[in-house]
């Protein structure tokens, strides 16, 4: 796969990780707050989920063109 490819996907992991992260601890109970409200986390995910949405097809149409 190219670089580009990679890259996107390790964006979408940085930008989407944190989110999911905090959504699954709190539904198993592990937090104080069983409902809480990560804005941060989600303002990273929604400013990086798309653009690395974007690098994703950008770098597997890459790879199809070779």
């Amino acid at each position: 796969m190219p670089r580009l490819f990679w890259i996107g996907v390790a964006l979408l992991v940085a930008g989407t990780g944190p989110l999911l992260a905090v959504i699954v601890l709190a539904s198993l109970g592990l937090t104080r707050d069983p409902n809480p409200n990560p804005i941060g986390f989600g303002l990273l995910a929604m400013v990086t989920f798309w653009p690395a949405v974007a690098l994703i097809a950008r770098g597997y149409s890459r790879r199809q063109r070779t």
